[in-house]
């Protein structure tokens, strides 16, 4: 008979220890009764127990998926010191801040509780784990080896979220200068300009053409800066829109991306990289090769590599080797190919696909410090050029009124 499943929440304690000391905390448990006989078991007399109030701006936190990655890290810990799997939920709910995260663990741990497999109960909630994330588990649960799938998935989505977030920092930093260019270039067209051009209007006397020039682009912002900020607005809104509902649109975006410079070759090397991970994570599992280049598909983030990926494992069920394979399309670098060619070879794939997501996860690392690097100087120039240009502009006829006097 299934055990029946027993929602819990936290409760914050204040009372007395056995010396008559105060002391406080806080407490899981199915109702204030439970917290209290547990706290009095452990010698302490209860003074008031209530149930935790939601934070007023936690309540709106999103689940990461670093939070995702921190749980899968938490429970392959407690499976591993022999924590039964009920129990770990608990501890794990205790202690995790955010109030979504805490009631999706509360939910699994219900469905666990009423005697759904845990590989079942990550399913009902497709948002944070993925078919990928929710087959490795099930793998461990049916060899019985939980608690060593549970670490390859965590590291796994360790490494992965890793690598999203150098790629973030590459591509945010370039659009951060961006934006703060136009910021303030637009703040001294609309409020600094007008300024000067009210002085110039009583100097009697034709202004150089850059100045005529900056002041036309100023008049232009002031009156047309609702419709240009709008605008902006739409074309962000009609992209996203279009992002969003048209595949044939984000294939073309990530070809284009990839062929950006600098940028493109990060990317390029990051899915490489993803590519190698998840076929490394799934191939150790002992998901047969020819699925797991089915999940490697959908991980690679890329229509290229996914194309790519679909070729390969098309090419394996036809009795291809990998590595031809991964050669014939051209898409994968060389390194690569020949790093897997030795895994099949030795019998030792999955190491050898982890050495090569391991070799160009850094140099994605190394290539981001890089471009960090490059762009701090760059911001002071773009900066410079914008602001230093306009207030030339500005300053060009007082410096040839002062030549003429």
């Amino acid at each position: 008979m299934a055990q029946k499943a027993v929602k819990t929440s936290t409760f914050t304690w204040e009372g007395t220890d056995r010396k008559g000391g105060t002391v406080k905390g806080e407490l899981s448990g199915a109702s204030i009764a439970l917290v209290k006989a547990q706290l009095r078991k452990q010698g302490i007399n209860p003074k008031k127990v209530r149930k935790k109030a939601a934070s007023l701006f936690g309540a709106g936190k999103k689940i990461k998926p670093m939070d995702i990655a921190l749980f899968t890290r938490q429970m392959a810990t407690m499976m591993k010191a022999g924590v039964p799997l009920l129990q770990s939920f608990d501890i794990i709910a205790e202690g995790v801040e955010n109030p979504k995260m805490r009631t999706l663990v509360d939910q699994i741990k219900q469905d666990v509780a009423a005697g759904t497999n845990f590989a079942s109960a990550l399913r009902k909630h497709p948002q944070y784990f993925d078919d990928l994330y929710c087959n490795l588990v099930e793998s461990g649960e049916q060899a019985g080896a939980l608690e060593t799938l549970l670490d390859r998935v965590a590291t796994y989505k360790e490494k992965t979220e890793a690598l999203k977030a150098k790629i973030k920092k590459a591509m945010n930093y370039p659009i951060a200068v961006v934006v703060v260019a136009v910021i303030v270039s637009a703040i001294l067209l609309l409020k600094v300009v007008p300024q000067f051009q009210d002085v110039f209007a009583n100097f009697g006397a034709e202004l150089p053409a850059f100045t005529l020039f900056v002041i036309g682009l100023s008049e232009a912002m002031q009156k047309w800066w609702l419709v240009i900020l709008l605008g902006f607005a739409a074309f962000g809104y009609a992209f996203g829109q279009a992002h969003k509902r048209s595949a044939k649109f984000r294939d073309a975006y990530d070809r284009a991306l990839l062929k950006l410079p600098i940028v493109g070759e990060i990317l390029y090397k990051s899915a490489v990289a993803r590519f190698a991970r998840t076929l490394s994570t799934t191939f150790a599992a002992g998901v047969p090769l020819v699925d797991a280049l089915d999940s490697v598909a959908g991980a690679t983030g890329n229509v290229v590599f996914r194309n790519a990926t679909n070729k390969v494992k098309a090419d394996v069920t036809s009795g291809t080797q990998l590595n031809f394979s991964m050669r014939t399309t051209g898409t994968f670098p060389t390194l690569a190919v020949q790093m897997t060619s030795i895994g099949e070879e030795s019998g030792s794939l999955d190491e050898m696909l982890s050495k090569v997501a391991t070799f160009y996860e850094d140099e994605v690392d190394n290539m981001v410090d890089s471009l960090t690097s490059l762009m701090e100087p760059m911001i002071m120039a773009v900066l410079g050029v914008l602001v230093g240009g306009l207030i030339i502009a500005m300053y060009l006829p007082i410096f040839q009124l002062g030549a003429v006097v």
